[in-house]
């Protein structure tokens, strides 16, 4: 495998921009060379399939080299692709958290649930999601390195955005999905996405945790790029989670409409956004939707209140 990736930030190890929607530097797919065929870090949605291909081939490689799949989480934008590569590539094998597993093997219900949020949207978004052999998936162990070729790859798993989030930690580089914010441009300070059901900040905040004191040098998070491993990162990530949550819980006592706690939400992001860099707005909108993050700190709050009051 031969070849460079163009990513805000720098790494040593590639990055295949999936151009979701057309949108450049917004999903993007890490590429290991681990000696025995290629391992892909997620594998983005079923409609970027292509684009997937494609920057596998300017690297000089093809879907036919790929051997090892780390997913992060099955969200559709991560995972979505996962059964139709495996259909093409007999060879590769699909590694994941064991709560995300059932619902590779039988999509049917995660992609019903995304039905009633996107409508006539999902396949121009995602695409479709072909079930997962189940015998062509390893479900990693609680503390054990992963032998994937000649690379020692140690899952760690860090809940926050999902009950069923991995980062991975291979030598100096940690592939951080989700969990380690979304970060377009080494301006942009590193937001949460706090999409629905699973949010928990006190997970999350255990996750950053784990992750801000490993041994290594870079960054990679899916949305997107590369960057250093340092304080400043999981300060800024942190700092921008409590003052987002604090902003949904605020105007939910205030009894907001759920459209007027949005429109609010969304407009403070996005003059903070632009302030960073005048094409964040746009582009974050593709990566993380704001009334995703309303929806899920939104039920975060709520499912906080009831179990207070037991």
């Amino acid at each position: 495998m031969s070849g460079d990736a163009s990513t805000p930030g720098a790494g040593a190890v590639p990055v295949i921009d999936l151009l979701f929607q057309d949108v450049p530097s917004v999903i993007g797919v890490p590429v290991l060379d681990s000696g025995d065929g290629v391992a892909l870090v997620d594998v983005g949605p079923g409609s970027t399939l292509p684009a997937l291909e494609a920057g596998l081939a300017q690297l000089g490689a093809s879907l036919a080299d790929v051997r090892h799949v780390l997913l992060t989480h099955i969200h559709l934008d991560h995972a979505g692709a996962a059964g139709a590569l495996l259909e093409r590539v007999p060879q590769a094998r699909l590694y994941v958290h064991a709560r995300g597993a059932p619902h590779l093997v039988r999509p049917e219900r995660l992609m019903a649930s995304a039905g009633q949020i996107y409508g006539d949207q999902m396949e121009r978004l995602w695409g479709e999601m072909r079930p997962v052999p189940a015998d062509r998936l390893t479900v990693p162990e609680e503390g054990r390195t992963l032998r994937v070729g000649r690379l020692d790859v140690r899952p760690l798993p860090t809940p926050g955005h999902a009950v069923h989030h991995l980062a991975y930690h291979v030598g100096d580089d940690l592939f951080v999905g989700d969990v380690g914010g979304v970060r377009l441009d080494a301006l942009q300070t590193p937001r949460a996405p706090t999409p629905p059901p699973d949010i928990d900040l006190p997970a999350w905040r255990g996750s950053v945790a784990l992750l801000r004191g490993l041994d290594a040098r870079t960054l990679y998070p899916t949305h997107f790029g590369a960057y250093p491993q340092e304080a400043a990162h999981w300060d800024g990530l942190l700092a921008r989670l409590e003052e987002d949550a604090e902003r949904v819980r605020e105007g939910l006592e205030r009894g907001e409409a759920p459209e007027e706690l949005t429109e609010r939400f969304t407009e403070v992001l996005m003059n903070e956004l632009h302030a960073e860099a005048p094409e964040l707005p746009e582009r974050f909108g593709f990566a993380s939707p704001p009334w995703m993050s309303v929806q899920g700190l939104t039920r975060y709050w709520r499912r906080t209140a009831v179990r207070g009051g037991q």
